[in-house]
């Protein structure tokens, strides 16, 4: 038997006009076999079905078959508040505070546990197979994956800003990641999250860091994304600044970036996932890039609340490791990794040029759809640690992949597949998507999961939300 194919599966081979492994070429007429978790063969669809005459196909037709797309930043448990917050997205101070206030005082541990289902529900609906959730209700958002069959790394959050805190704060961390890693899966696995620069103090941050080394767990932040936190961070004024001294805690500004502060803090060690990255310079791309940590890309919130433009056009010319992030519907408002990409790229064109670190001047311009498209497959599987595991589809990886229709009125006709993936396609016209092998999302329906019951559910918790 190939060492691929897992004992005792059943064959399945998927073909549609087009396959698109991003480890290689496009492959018009293609197919992709499949034996348990695993992808057994991946190449022309005559030649697939003549090798494995046993395996059961479906062929998709005027579709594409690429692999599963990476959510490299998400909020699962914020989805009960899509729409909940557009009055305060001016002031993202006043966001925050009502996001928290509805969080902490009006969301049970099942409230939190069913608006996560939600957001995998919609995530597998998207051929979302893999998301970076972040959580201050981990296992609530671990539960909810789990229930789903998405693929996922769950970042238990941490907040302290408070030093005089700090290891009271880091012994709550243990526990609480001590009880995750009991749940943890072969598709589910837990990390750490200090929050962000201004919620989480110096000296914490160097005690979750080291912890997060000494357990071996994958480390996320949100770092350099607002205007108000470069002030707090360099100059040590503005909003977060004054919301601290109201609270009697102190802050000294290191007067440098955030990535520079990040980095004197040693944090870098830990290789982590950085979300937003918007407030970046040439030499903070450098310092990223020299650390080996990795950038979750989410431009549509980004904009949505006021943020500005990450360079990505800088990332992808100087190499780093970035994947897209939808971040929470709540500044979102869809899961929808298509459409991410699509504004990813049309705003790097926008913005134009581009300075590559230590080389000459390149053009956003050239950018395309398939560079695109790479970011949000194997990009992403990348920047989450899973090389070698899934993001592209090639013998003996997780058979992690999505089929999307392109039959539409709005895609058709269609000369590049992906191109026609990017500029005029959407979650809606997904078909399939498959997570280590099982169909989680088919004929129209989440296979895994009582979506009707989780719909009312949601709207029962958005009755209680609504009266804030």
């Amino acid at each position: 038997m190939n060492e691929t194919i897992d004992a005792g599966s059943t064959l399945k081979l998927y073909s549609a006009r087009w396959v698109l492994p991003m480890s290689s070429g496009a492959i018009e007429s293609g197919a992709v076999v499949v034996g348990g978790s695993r992808i057994v063969a991946v190449g022309g669809r005559t030649e697939l079905a003549a090798r494995f005459p046993e395996a059961v196909e479906r062929d998709f037709q005027e579709a594409v078959i690429l692999p599963g797309l990476v959510n490299c930043h998400s909020h699962l448990e914020l989805t009960v508040m899509r729409g909940f917050l557009e009055r305060e997205e001016c002031d993202f101070k006043a966001w925050l505070q009502k996001l928290t206030k509805a969080r902490l005082e009006r969301m049970t541990p099942d409230d939190i546990r069913v608006s996560a289902a939600w957001g995998a529900v919609e995530a597998a609906r998207a051929g979302v197979t893999c998301v970076a959730d972040a959580s201050d209700g981990a296992a609530s958002s671990v539960a909810a994956l789990r229930e789903v069959g998405l693929r996922a790394t769950v970042y238990q959050e941490l907040f302290g800003p408070d030093a005089r805190l700090a290891r009271e704060q880091l012994e709550k961390l243990r526990e609480k990641i001590s009880s995750l890693r009991e749940q943890e899966t072969a598709l589910v696995r837990v990390g750490v999250s200090p929050h962000a620069p201004y919620t989480v103090s110096g000296a914490l941050l160097e005690l979750a860091t080291d912890y997060a080394l000494g357990e071996d767990l994958p480390m996320m932040m949100h770092a350099a994304e607002s205007r108000d936190e470069s002030l707090f961070v360099g100059e040590g004024r503005g909003a977060f600044a004054e919301n601290l001294a109201r609270r009697g805690i102190e802050w000294h500004a290191p007067g440098v970036s955030t990535i520079q502060y990040l980095a004197a803090r040693g944090l870098l060690a830990a290789r982590p996932l950085l979300a937003h990255c918007v407030t970046v310079d040439d030499a903070d791309i450098h310092t990223i890039k020299e650390a080996g940590a990795s950038v979750a890309h989410c431009p549509k919130s980004n904009a949505k609340l006021g943020h500005g433009h990450a360079p990505f056009a800088s990332f992808v010319a100087n190499h780093l490791a970035v994947g897209l992030g939808s971040d929470s519907v709540a500044s979102n408002n869809a899961c929808d990794l298509l459409e991410e990409a699509r504004f990813a790229l049309l705003l790097a064109r926008a913005v134009g040029r581009v300075e590559r670190s230590g080389d000459e001047q390149g053009d956003a311009r050239q950018l395309t759809a398939e560079d695109v498209l790479r970011v949000a497959t194997v990009g992403g599987a990348n920047a989450l640690g899973l090389r070698g595991q899934t993001g592209a589809l090639a013998e003996g990886l997780q058979a992690d992949l999505v089929v999307v229709s392109l039959a539409g009125a709005h895609q058709q006709p269609v000369y590049d597949p992906s191109a026609a993936l990017v500029f005029s396609s959407s979650a809606r016209d997904v078909l399939l998507t498959l997570v280590a092998g099982r169909e989680i999302y088919k004929d129209g329906r989440v296979t895994t999961v009582d979506e009707e019951r989780l719909r009312a559910r949601l709207s029962e918790i958005r009755e209680k939300l609504a009266s804030i």
